[in-house]
Parts: structure tokens; C-alpha cells; sequence
């Protein structure tokens, strides 16, 4: 059972792994997915590297608050108007989790629309980050647009059962997963099940769709910082393809682009050392 905070206004699910006495790293996810697609033995890895991690519910997903009252959005062109929310406000969110929890600063690290949020959440609130990484992310959405492929497998209807939701994933992470590593069906069909059990929410993902399409193009904003950041990106991800990795990096001053052939729009198991490697000297360095 995850904990819970009250923060922004809303409630927040999360959990904690490793010392309270490391270096606090917070992980934001992406579009949908709910903090369990930080795998447990992923967070450990990092834990073990000095970290105290820290991974919750966005809200309209899992656990943490849903926005039921704002209805469904229409897909197309959304303006700021529109959305019931924007990236800046689950940025707000995740600033108030670290206030819920009593710490004034974290390293923060986000994938896909959770890099987006850490961007978001470097700009809105400079002095609450002490290092940036944003994994298969993008300044916006027009630095980077999906294969049409891509983003068929994104707008798969709603699924009637649980059953139906499972089969949906499978066949979404099958157009989008890394083409250069092992496809994990067993682990994707029991996030699945385990996501759908925690909280089904389809009109959820698409108001965090609408922030994203509405919260416009981040790039001048994140020319102005200074903190130090790291940039990791897939070379044949379907869904934010390798352009917005660089663009990302082009943006933040001085920040340290990696990329991996093979990979997509995931995180495989055999790159987590990589990945806890680079977080870890990311964090370790900028604490010195």
C-alpha cells in the first residue's frame, strides 16, 4: 500500500526506497503510467547507489488525486484555455510532495512526460532541484513528434475490461519498446493488470495528454538554467523520437546528452546499471 500526502491542493501516492539519509532523488513518471513503472528493483539499484528515491502517482493516475469533475478532453489542437491542467501544475504537485515531506531540495529525474514535469518543475521552482535528468523527453511536443505508428498504438481506445487493458498494452509497448533488447511480455502484462487494478482511468490520461499538448515549448525557458543535468534518450524511440533528447540538451546549458542504440520508448533491464551509472555521477557531483 502506498503512503499518501497531501500536497498543492491534491493527494499524492508515493513510496520511499533506501536511507532517508541519501541524497533524495525524486522519479516522475509519464503519460499514464503510475509510479509501479519504476520497477522496484530499478529503485533499489539507484538506492543502493547513495540515493534516498522517492517515485509517486501523478495525478489522474494510480492513487493520487483524479480530476473526474474536468471530464474527457476532445483530441486536437488544445490551448491553455482548454486543458483542465498544465505541465506547470503537476510540477507544482511534485514541489509539494517535497514540502510534504519535509525536504527543501531533491534531484529530480522524469521519463517522457515525467522529463517533462522535471523540466517544468527547474523553471517554476530553480531552488527545489539540484540536478535535472530527463529520460526520452522533450521541450515540446513539436521538437519531437511520434511515428504515426507510434502514436496509432497511443490512441488505442479504452479497454471494457481487464482482460482487453492487458492485450492493449501488450500490443502498445510492442509498436513503441526498444527494438535492440528482449520484449518483456510478462512484465508489461503484469504492470498492466497491476495499473488497471490500482486505478483505471482513461478520461485521466487524456487531461495529462491536454497539458502536455497545451503547456507549449519550454526550450527559452530552459536556456536561463543553471543546473547541472543529464539527457538520456533511446536512438529508435517511436513515441518522442531522438530529436528531442537533443533538443532538450541543446536547451539546458552545459547538460550531458547519452544516447542508445537499440532503445525506444522504454527502459530496458539490461541498460539500469547504465542508467543508475549516469544518475548517480550526475548526483554525486552535483552535491560536490
Amino acid at each position: 500500500m502506498a503512503l499518501r500526502a497531501s500536497a498543492n491542493g491534491i493527494e499524492i501516492a508515493y513510496d520511499t526506497f533506501g536511507s532517508p539519509g541519501g541524497r533524495p532523488l525524486l522519479l516522475i513518471m509519464g503519460l499514464g503510467s503510475q509510479m509501479i513503472h519504476w520497477d522496484e528493483e530499478f529503485c533499489t539499484l539507484l538506492a543502493d547507489g547513495g540515493h534516498h528515491v522517492i517515485r509517486f502517482d501523478n495525478r489522474d493516475v494510480g492513487e493520487s488525486t483524479h480530476f473526474h469533475d474536468a471530464g474527457t478532453p476532445s483530441f486536437g489542437p488544445v490551448s491553455s484555455a482548454d486543458a483542465p491542467y498544465l505541465l506547470g501544475d503537476m510540477a507544482d504537485d511534485a514541489a509539494g510532495l517535497l514540502d510534504a515531506l519535509g525536504l527543501e531540495s531533491a534531484h529530480v529525474a522524469g521519463v517522457s512526460m515525467g522529463g517533462m514535469i522535471a523540466q517544468a518543475m527547474a523553471i517554476r521552482h530553480p531552488d527545489r532541484v539540484r540536478s535535472l535528468t530527463s529520460i526520452m523527453s522533450t521541450p515540446s511536443p513539436q521538437a519531437a513528434p511520434p511515428t504515426e505508428a507510434a502514436m496509432a498504438a497511443l490512441m488505442s481506445p479504452p479497454s471494457p475490461d481487464r482482460e482487453t487493458a492487458i492485450a492493449r498494452a501488450l500490443e502498445t509497448w510492442k509498436v513503441i519498446a526498444s527494438p535492440g533488447y528482449p520484449f518483456d511480455a510478462d512484465r508489461i502484462a503484469r504492470l498492466a493488470g497491476l495499473s488497471y487494478d490500482r486505478a483505471y482511468d482513461p478520461a485521466g490520461v487524456a487531461r495529462q495528454l491536454a497539458a502536455i499538448m497545451a503547456s507549449g515549448d519550454r526550450a527559452p525557458l530552459l536556456k536561463e538554467l543553471s543546473v547541472p543535468a543529464l539527457v538520456l534518450h533511446g536512438e529508435q524511440d517511436q513515441l518522442v523520437p531522438l530529436p528531442g533528447g537533443i533538443a532538450t540538451a541543446d536547451a539546458v546549458p552545459g547538460a550531458r546528452l547519452v544516447t542508445y542504440p537499440g532503445m525506444g520508448h522504454d527502459l530496458p533491464r539490461p541498460l539500469w546499471p547504465e542508467f543508475a551509472a549516469e544518475i548517480g555521477g550526475l548526483t554525486a557531483t552535483a552535491e560536490r
